[in-house]
């Protein structure tokens, strides 16, 4: 089963995260950008979860 890898912010809405970029997430896949997250002391605000760096999924070279 593969992470959803969200292309914006929950919270801002307005930061673009792309799949080999930073990002913060909890275990039910709610995705957050570093600024916010750290705004939020890293907790989740929907779960209460602990918001961690999410894995990259840096592209295939053929």
């Amino acid at each position: 089963m593969a992470l959803e890898m969200r292309e914006r912010c929950e919270r801002c809405g307005t930061a673009a995260l792309p799949a080999d970029g930073d990002a913060r997430i909890c275990s039910y896949e709610c995705t957050f950008c570093v600024p916010c997250t750290e705004e939020m002391s890293g907790t989740c605000p929907n779960c209460g979860g602990e918001l961690l760096p999410r894995p990259r999924r840096v592209a295939r070279q053929a």
